[in-house]
């Protein structure tokens, strides 16, 4: 048996705790059956992200029509789209694994995994253990069970990357994040998307003004069936046919396209390397469960990222990585805050959030003011001709303490950053932004706007009207 001080297994978000642990001159093996980086790096942010990028640029070009830009597209080198992300992966990939071998005290294990006791773990016909041990596993695609849908083949977000040629048409199951997010993709680039998602609106986790406009928006470029489940998947005269119940009339719609993408969900991998047998608990779902300190049931075993189940962003993972890594190392330990995770979907229009929704806001018992303002709202909205531009502030009453913001429209992740820092301000609140300066004309002071326009919860149908009726000629 082999031993080490540290045991990694995943080396996505993992590899920084390698990373910590070999600066504290100690003995480490990283565990990772698959591609070196994890997720985040081969199939997930780097390479979607330079899919998405060409297929904003398209749509930046075809939205330009309302500030009295015409232009046109000559050609879309999809190969040339397709290549150029397999490069800049396999370039990050490349180095990362000559950095680990080029380590003396660190060990890769490439080979499938299992506990087998306490602290210890089988790894091919290896065995190793070590007294402190991060479970950093990720998740994987969650493939529903629908009759026919194995036989007939499908794309998910892993071999979509391996495409060699656009498909014509796209049907995708699922419209949370990755299906808004290659739907926009795929219907930039020319391909006739239809998404079905069993929900009554697609992003179901947003908030609801939010989520409805995306759906209005996408609805523009592609056919977006929400309340719409998948039953049965096959082929008919080339084209692969999705027949699903429309969960609102009853009946059954048939739609078929070229392809088929599978977009609904994740599932944990614990059932591959069985955490129990060294007396980590998990939940019904095989989600790793933990304490606010990252720490299992199991002394000296942590567990971070997707593997959590909760909030599967590598921003998360990796914040979530360097709090263990203090924990490990110093005597006085670091809690894991999550009171202002920030998130962003790259779909068009873009979605941003971070901390509550007013909904969430309000199931937790706080007393809120709610304060929304439009793009349109302030000048350099209007310039960009911005017309379904939102933002959407949650306060605690009493303290003015920042509970949650969401906004959407170009540049969203950038203006949710910004309530992401003064979240995590001593005091939380909105003080820094009212007393500070904000350049004019620029689109962050749609956010200054939403905080002038706190009020009083209103019923969501309200919403809509409210927004209609509201009248406010900005600044010049």
């Amino acid at each position: 048996m082999k031993k080490y001080d540290v045991i990694v297994v995943g080396s996505g978000a993992g590899m920084r705790v390698a990373s910590n642990a070999l600066q504290n001159d100690m003995k480490v093996a990283v565990i990772d059956h698959g591609l070196m980086g994890g997720t985040c790096l081969n199939n997930g942010c780097l390479p979607s992200k330079m899919l998405i990028y060409p297929a904003d640029v398209i749509r930046t070009l075809q939205d330009a029509r309302a500030v009295g830009i015409e232009g046109s597209i000559n050609r879309i080198d999809f190969q040339k789209i397709m290549s150029r992300m397999r490069s800049v992966v396999e370039s990050s990939k490349k180095a990362i694994e000559d950095s680990v071998r080029s380590s003396e005290k660190l060990t890769w294990y490439k080979d499938n995994s299992e506990f087998i006791g306490d602290y210890t773990l089988k790894v091919g016909d290896k065995t190793i253990t070590a007294p402190r041990i991060v479970i950093a596993s990720g998740s994987r695609e969650l493939i529903p069970s629908i009759p026919g849908l194995k036989e007939v083949g499908y794309l998910d977000h892993i071999t979509l990357l391996n495409l060699e040629k656009l498909p014509k048409s796209l049907i995708i199951i699922g419209a949370g994040y990755i299906g808004c997010e290659y739907g926009h993709f795929f219907s930039a680039m020319g391909t006739d998307v239809t998404i079905l998602g069993r929900s009554p609106q697609v992003l179901m986790n947003e908030d609801p003004e939010i989520r409805s406009i995306v759906t209005e928006v996408l609805s523009k470029n592609m056919k977006v069936r929400t309340n719409h489940e998948a039953v049965k998947v096959e082929i008919e005269g080339g084209k692969k046919i999705v027949s699903a119940r429309n969960r609102l009339d009853n009946k059954v719609y048939r739609f078929e396209a070229d392809e088929i993408l599978v977009a609904s969900g994740r599932m944990s991998n614990s059932d591959l390397f069985k955490p129990e047998k060294t007396g980590v608990k998990t939940d019904q779902h095989g989600w790793i469960k933990v304490n606010d300190y990252l720490e299992t049931t199991k002394p000296g075993i942590c567990a971070i990222g997707d593997a959590l189940g909760k909030h599967m962003f590598r921003h998360t993972a990796n914040y979530e990585a360097d709090v263990v890594s203090h924990n490990m190392f110093e005597e006085e330990k670091q809690i894991n805050d999550q009171h202002a995770v920030p998130h962003a979907v790259f779909t068009h229009p873009q979605v941003a959030g971070v901390g509550l929704t007013e909904a969430e806001a309000m199931a937790a018992g706080y007393k809120i003011l709610v304060g929304r303002a439009r793009y349109t709202d302030v000048a350099k909205g209007i310039a960009m001709a911005e017309e379904k531009g939102f933002a959407k502030v949650v306060v605690e009453e009493n303290t003015g303490k920042i509970l949650g913001c969401s906004v959407v429209g170009t540049e969203a992740p950038e203006l949710v950053q910004q309530m992401v820092y003064l979240m995590n301000t001593d005091s939380r609140d909105l003080a820094p932004m009212t007393r500070s300066q904000i350049i004019h004309p620029t689109i962050s002071e749609v956010m200054i706007q939403a905080f002038s326009e706190l009020e009083h919860p209103y019923h969501e149908g309200k919403a809509e009207s409210k927004q209609e009726q509201k009248e406010h000629v900005p600044d010049a």
